[in-house]
């Protein structure tokens, strides 16, 4: 996968909660410098992981998502396994310290 996939309120059950393999979600908005900040990161990691589905909600087009999981400041990230937040972590990182994070909840 070579690009982070854009899900919605209507979409992040399907690809989110019902996806076989491990998901990081990004959560963001067009407005957030440090959301930009990491952007390419985030890119990278869907382009060199397999085994794992990168998505991204804005959190301005998408508002429920955001607030079933209590996203009260941005960029947040979460890893979901099997439908349940295994992870999660607001600010920005660097992409090693994101792929830190994510390596042990992806199948080897």
């Amino acid at each position: 996968m070579a690009e982070p996939i854009n899900v919605t309120d209507s979409t992040f059950e399907t690809d989110v909660l019902g996806s076989d393999e491990p998901v990081l979600v990004d959560f963001w908005a067009t407005w957030c410098g440090p959301c930009r900040m990491i952007a390419p990161a985030v890119k990278e990691i869907a382009a060199e992981y397999e085994g794992v589905k990168v998505v991204k909600l804005d959190i301005d087009e998408n508002p429920m998502t955001p607030g079933r999981y209590g996203v009260m400041s941005i960029p947040t990230l979460m890893i979901f396994k099997e439908g349940q937040v295994v992870d999660r972590w607001v600010g920005a990182q660097s992409k090693d310290a994101m792929v830190a994070r994510l390596l042990p909840h992806v199948a080897a």
